[in-house]
C-alpha cells in the first residue's frame, strides 16, 4: 500500500483470503454486534481459515482479557485461542514497560484486561496514588467504574507520574445503544489535570506494532467497520484494509472520507474476504466505472448511471468523490445517487 492519496477502491484478481496471509479483524460491528455473530461472519471466517489465512482479532476494548474474548468467539462458532486476540491493554502495557523498569508499580484505572496485560510485562498493578506508582494507565473499566478512580489518576498525575491510555474511543456500543467509551473517561482526567496521555490503541502505531509482533504477519489485511480507528490505523501502519458495511460506517460517510480514512477495499460483510474485488476504471469525461455503473462529479453533486450490484455503484461513487476531494473531504451531494442504490 502506498501512503499517497487514494482516489478509488482497488481491485483484486485473487480472493483477499489468498492475497493476504493474515486478517487483522476488528470485533464489534465486524464479527459480532450486541454479542451475537453478524450474518455470514462465522462461515466466512471458517472458510478463510480453512484456506490458510491466519485470523487475528484486534480490539481497542481494554476491559476483557484475551481469554475472555477467545471464549466468546468460540461460543459463537469461531474457534479462537487467546493468542489470536490482541487488545489495546497489551499494546499500552508494552509501551509502559519500555519506559519504566521491570517490577515497577502501575496505577490502574480500568478493568481486569489491563491488570493481566501489565503482569505479562512484569509490572505490578496497584490501586492508589499512595502506592508509589511509576506510571498511570487508563482503560475502559465498564459502566460500574467508580468516579473515585479518576481522582486517584489525577492525584498521581499531579505529582508528575506519566499517564498512559489504552485508547481514546469516545463511545462504545452496548446492547442498549451507544455508551461513553474510554475516550470520554480520559477527557475527565485531561480536563482535571491539563495533562496529555500517551495513547496506544487504534489508530496509533503502538497498536499496529503489537499486532504485527504477536501475529508475525508478513502481508496483513486490516478488516474493520470504523474509518477513524480501523481504516486510519491501517493507513498509519502502511497496510491494506477492507471496510465492511456491517457496523458504524454508512455509504455517505465513506464518500466523504479524507485520505487517511479511505479503505483499500469495500464490501458488504466478511464474505468479501472470500472473493476478488472488482476494478474501478476511468470511463472518460471525468467518470468512473465499476461493474454496470458509471459515476461522475457534476457541479455540486455526484451522478450515477447504469445498473447492477449496488456495491459496484458505491465503489464507482467513491472514485468520483475521492478524486475531486484530493486529500480533503468531499462535499458533493450524493443523496440521489445513494438513494438509487438503496443506501
Amino acid at each position: 500500500m502506498s501512503q499517497g492519496v487514494r482516489t478509488r477502491p482497488e481491485g483484486s484478481g485473487q480472493a483477499l483470503s489468498e492475497a493476504y496471509d493474515t486478517a487483522l479483524l476488528d470485533l464489534d460491528g465486524v464479527v459480532y454486534a450486541g454479542g451475537n455473530a453478524i450474518a455470514h461472519a462465522v462461515e466466512s471466517l471458517a472458510t478463510a481459515r480453512a484456506g490458510g489465512m491466519h485470523l487475528a482479532y484486534v480490539t481497542n476494548n481494554a476491559l476483557r482479557t484475551p481469554d475472555t474474548v477467545a471464549a466468546h468467539l468460540t461460543e459463537l462458532g469461531i474457534p479462537t485461542g487467546a493468542g489470536d486476540v490482541i487488545t489495546s491493554a497489551q499494546a499500552v502495557a508494552r509501551l509502559i514497560a519500555e519506559q519504566v523498569s521491570e517490577g515497577s508499580r502501575v496505577l490502574v484505572i480500568g478493568g481486569e484486561g489491563l491488570r493481566v496485560a501489565l503482569r505479562e510485562r512484569g509490572l505490578v498493578p496497584v490501586e492508589s496514588a499512595e502506592d508509589g506508582p511509576a506510571a498511570v494507565v487508563q482503560g475502559y473499566g465498564g459502566p460500574e467504574l467508580p468516579w473515585g478512580r479518576f481522582a486517584e489518576a489525577c492525584y498521581a498525575i499531579a505529582r508528575g507520574v506519566p499517564w498512559f491510555a489504552s485508547n481514546t474511543d469516545l463511545t462504545i456500543p452496548s446492547a442498549r445503544g451507544i455508551a461513553p467509551g474510554n475516550g470520554a473517561a480520559v477527557e475527565v482526567v485531561r480536563i482535571a489535570t491539563g495533562a496529555e496521555p500517551q495513547v496506544a490503541g487504534k489508530p496509533l502505531p503502538p497498536m499496529h506494532r503489537e499486532t504485527i509482533l504477536r501475529t508475525g504477519a508478513r502481508r496483513p489485511l486490516v478488516v474493520g467497520d470504523r474509518l477513524d480507528t480501523d481504516i486510519e490505523g491501517a493507513f498509519n501502519g502502511d497496510v491494506d484494509s477492507l471496510l465492511v458495511l456491517t457496523g458504524v460506517t454508512d455509504a455517505a460517510r465513506l464518500l466523504a472520507a479524507p485520505a487517511r480514512h479511505r479503505p483499500t477495499y469495500v464490501d458488504a460483510d466478511l464474505r468479501g474476504l472470500l472473493t476478488g474485488q472488482p476494478e474501478v476504471t476511468e470511463a472518460g469525461d471525468g467518470g468512473f466505472r465499476c461493474g454496470g455503473w458509471t459515476a461522475a462529479a457534476r457541479e455540486d453533486r455526484l451522478e450515477l448511471e447504469g445498473d447492477g450490484e449496488s456495491l459496484d455503484g458505491l465503489r464507482a461513487l467513491c472514485a468520483a468523490a475521492w478524486t475531486v476531494a484530493g486529500d480533503g473531504v468531499s462535499e458533493l451531494d450524493a443523496g440521489k445517487a445513494l438513494a438509487r442504490l438503496g443506501w
